[in-house]
């Protein structure tokens, strides 16, 4: 399939480096050019690191435990998760770019990613607006990006992974705007490392000689559709080869699925335990929900205790257990939206049992404003819309659950580990940078 004439409709993808540790180095200057690393969840398994922390040999994902005598060796600086940080500054770099761009032109894809819609830049102008883009951002939030510029999206993917890893050549911006440009690219670009394409997915690429990026675009669409998941494989062939598949999306649409898991602090064996926590996880996916302005017609509970679970009833996955119910009527309340989290609960605990984490996800997600009818169940009331607005606002400007629903509980001993944490630095007063 020929490359097409496409440099009048770019995309661009802006990606924060080691996002997690240079919200940690934005604070304390004294960590710039050494090794820095953050753990997650209960201070479990490596989740960013930067370049440094790569040099001296720490490995993406491995367990904190088994990489504590390297890390002493080269005197690593270990964080544990900052997620009132990281979500503060993410928001602050997601609003400079709105700031800069058309309406619509930005498309968060995730905590530390940002798809652009540069359609209504000149070709000519590419190069200096993606540099005007980079060097905005990392001046206003003191964040380091880098910008792959492509056709597609999954060529801007391409293009940023390069760009990241020879940052002393591409200074963090690279635009593939010709063919010559993006066959070099792709030739460059392991087919696993290619957006869209997963561990399984490469396995079964490389057993039909496919090691590239460059060598997959040269497959046609009926053999991607039998063989890559038909129409996402086809989808991914047409983006490697310059053709978009899709235009910009409506960024509050993109969410399908709301999930919120977490690792227990420490072993929880009590009833009244795992149902506060997963009452404290409905409530952060009920306002997740509202964020983006829908409704869930469906909720899931899962629990994973320390050994298999042996009942048959329920869906399960080694010692991970789950359930579901299908809402009479789609909601975003959140004392709807415990009240059948907490049936789940006691439908799967079994007294005995050691659990170590619990989650809660949310699907059948639709628009709040075109919510099907009950004959069974009226609608939420306005009042009720009022008062989950209330909450979510008081919540968001006080910060630490200033309102929380009783299931919720007060103590919480099962809340997770973060013996490492830095200061929340700019969502809380008592907790503000000092300087001296």
């Amino acid at each position: 399939m020929p490359f097409t004439a496409y440099t009048s409709n770019m995309k661009a993808i802006i990606d924060c480096n080691s996002f997690y540790c240079s919200c940690e180095k934005l604070f304390q200057p004294a960590l710039e050019g050494r090794p820095v690393i953050v753990l997650s969840n209960n201070d479990g398994c490596i989740i960013s690191r930067t370049d440094e922390a790569k040099q001296v040999g720490v490995e993406m994902g491995g367990p904190y435990f088994k990489a504590r005598d390297l890390i002493e060796k080269h005197g690593v600086a270990t964080f544990s998760s900052n997620y009132n940080l990281y979500g503060d500054i993410s928001w602050r770099v997601m609003e400079t770019l709105r700031t800069m761009l058309p309406p619509g032109s930005v498309e968060v894809y995730s905590v530390d990613e940002a798809f652009l819609d540069l359609s209504h830049v000149a070709p000519k102008d590419l190069q200096e607006i993606s540099f005007k883009i980079k060097d905005t951002v990392e001046q206003w939030t003191g964040i380091r990006v880098s910008i792959g510029v492509a056709p597609t999206k999954v060529l801007s993917k391409v293009a940023n992974r390069l760009c990241k890893k020879n940052k002393a050549v591409t200074n963090c911006v690279l635009i593939l705007d010709s063919p010559r440009k993006i066959t070099q690219a792709l030739e460059r670009t392991p087919v696993e490392d290619i957006w869209g394409v997963g561990h399984q997915y490469a396995k079964k690429l490389q057993l039909y000689q496919i090691t590239n990026a460059l060598e997959l675009s040269k497959k046609d669409i009926a053999w991607a559709t039998k063989n890559l998941g038909g129409v996402v494989g086809a989808k991914l062939i047409r983006e490697l080869n310059g053709l978009p598949s899709r235009e910009m999306e409506d960024e509050r649409l993109t969410k399908k699925i709301i999930a919120t898991t977490r690792m227990f602090g420490s072993a929880v064996t009590e009833l009244e335990h795992i149902k506060e926590a997963v009452a404290t996880y409905t409530s952060r996916a009920a306002e997740k929900l509202r964020r983006q302005h829908s409704a869930a017609s469906c909720i899931s509970v899962m629990m994973i205790a320390k050994e298999p679970v042996a009942d048959t009833r329920y869906y399960q996955h080694g010692s991970s257990i789950s359930s579901y119910i299908n809402l009479p009527i789609a909601t975003s309340l959140t004392n709807e939206l415990i009240k059948a989290a907490l049936e789940l609960t006691e439908r799967l605990f079994e007294k005995g049992r050691i659990y170590k984490k619990a989650g809660v996800i949310l699907s059948g997600i639709v628009p709040d404003n075109s919510i099907q009818a009950s004959l069974f169940k009226p609608p939420a009331s306005e009042k009720n819309r009022m008062l989950m607005s209330m909450m979510d606002n008081i919540n968001f400007a006080m910060r630490n659950d200033t309102l929380k629903f009783a299931a919720a509980g007060v103590e919480r001993d099962w809340k997770m580990r973060q013996e490492l944490r830095s200061p929340r630095y700019t969502t809380r007063w008592e907790e503000l940078r000092e300087i001296k």
